[in-house]
């Protein structure tokens, strides 16, 4: 790449930048801003990949950033270009912009030394939520780009496969979830035949292991609470079976329309989304994938991380234990409920299901099936990014007892 055009997209980043700044700590839908600023005639396929990766790097590492941009713009640019992952998209501009710079070490002491900087890069209030965090892997992990993992949903997985190796796209299969699959090139899956036909949904690998940690029996009758779009809902109707059932509810109706999408992609005619949440029921199993800070998704969404606050946390976590104590009550005696979030922060999940056994005594924590040498903690499963490669998430399963 000729200096000219590696300047000329130095500039191009420093005015998407500007305009950014006033939404950083502030904007929790600032993807769909980034997503709209490069959706300008000007970017082709391959800028709009530059530039996102490039935006994106900048508000993983904002403190030091904003550290450097008071020195010098140009300088700040550099950092990021020095910073971002090395992709066919990014690779000409770092190495016209950065020449001679040595690689990104792993450590971030050790690359917050070589940029001259000081700042932290999780706000200092989360330490009381989760110190592991702050510790080496996990400091680390959540300051890379995320994976692209995939569940296999076929009995077949050479089908699926054979597609991503005839489209050269490198994989590798999960060593200890064998449904899972990490794709380690940029590709568009969604333009697969397999895809097409339903044979895998792109979910975590740590996603995964929510449903997968604890002991669910075929041919049940479940509820998922808090549906979504239904990655997890998939998920659960593979686990059951056809003899099985999942009710599914969400109370935003585009999101049901989704999982209904998703599930005849899938051919699971055991799926039944619910405008209205039952009343009464007698379910095997009720999941409560509860809405949270997403902070275990920071790697992902790093834009949270600068407009989530205490107060926010504070909030999930009153809404959790109202979802725990709603839906609890649908349970059958001897029934499971699975109590999730892709949060990190112990507040809402150690300390929310802590609250809710005190408040709910017929209700008792279950064993895993498996712990996927994941970190467990009484009462709970905490499943951190670096053990895996994942995002982070947190998982309990509860047996009612009476």
């Amino acid at each position: 790449m000729s200096l000219s055009i590696a300047r000329n997209q130095q500039q191009t980043v420093l005015r998407l930048w500007r305009s950014l700044q006033p939404h950083l700590r502030s904007d929790r839908d600032l993807p769909a801003r980034i997503q709209e600023a490069l959706r300008r005639r000007e970017f082709g396929a391959r800028d709009r990949r530059l530039y996102r990766e490039l935006l994106y790097t900048a508000v993983r590492f904002l403190p030091w950033v904003e550290e450097l941009t008071v020195r010098s713009e140009e300088e700040a640019v550099r950092a990021i270009a020095w910073l971002a992952a090395d992709t066919p998209a990014t690779r000409g501009f770092r190495e016209t912009l950065v020449p001679g710079w040595p690689p990104p070490p792993p450590a971030i002491s050790a690359r917050a030394r070589h940029l001259g900087v000081r700042s932290e890069l999780l706000p200092e209030w989360f330490h009381r939520h989760c110190p592991e965090a702050f510790i080496s892997p996990n400091l680390e992990v959540l300051h890379t780009r995320p994976p692209l993992w995939i569940r296999l949903q076929t009995d077949d997985p050479g089908t699926v496969l054979s597609e991503f190796t005839g489209r050269r796209w490198r994989w590798r299969k999960s060593e200890v979830h064998p449904e899972a699959c990490e794709v380690l090139d940029e590709a568009d899956l969604t333009a697969t035949a397999a895809y097409r036909e339903g044979r895998f949904e792109i979910q975590d690998l740590g996603s995964q292991f929510v449903l997968a940690s604890a002991s669910i029996a075929r041919g049940g009758q479940w509820l998922d609470a808090c549906a979504g779009a239904g990655g997890k809902t998939l998920q659960l109707a593979r686990l059951l079976g056809p003899e099985g059932r999942v009710d599914a509810f969400d109370p935003r109706a585009s999101a049901l329309e989704e999982l209904r999408l998703r599930a005849r992609r899938g051919g699971y005619a055991n799926i039944h989304p619910l405008p209205l949440t039952p009343r009464t029921a007698d379910y095997d199993g009720v999941l409560v994938d509860a809405p949270c800070s997403g902070s275990g998704t920071w790697r992902r969404a790093p834009h949270l991380k600068w407009c989530t606050s205490p107060a926010d946390i504070a909030a999930h976590a009153r809404r959790q234990r109202a979802l725990l104590a709603r839906f609890s009550r649908l349970v059958r005696p001897g029934g499971l409920l699975i109590y999730a979030t892709c949060s990190l922060s112990c507040h809402e999940n150690q300390k929310v299901v802590a609250a809710y056994l005190a408040a709910h005594p017929g209700f008792t924590a279950a064993p895993f099936l498996r712990t996927f040498n994941c970190t467990v903690e009484e009462p709970g499963l905490t499943i951190l990014p670096a053990r895996h490669n994942t995002d982070g998430f947190f998982v309990v399963p509860l047996r009612r007892e009476r």
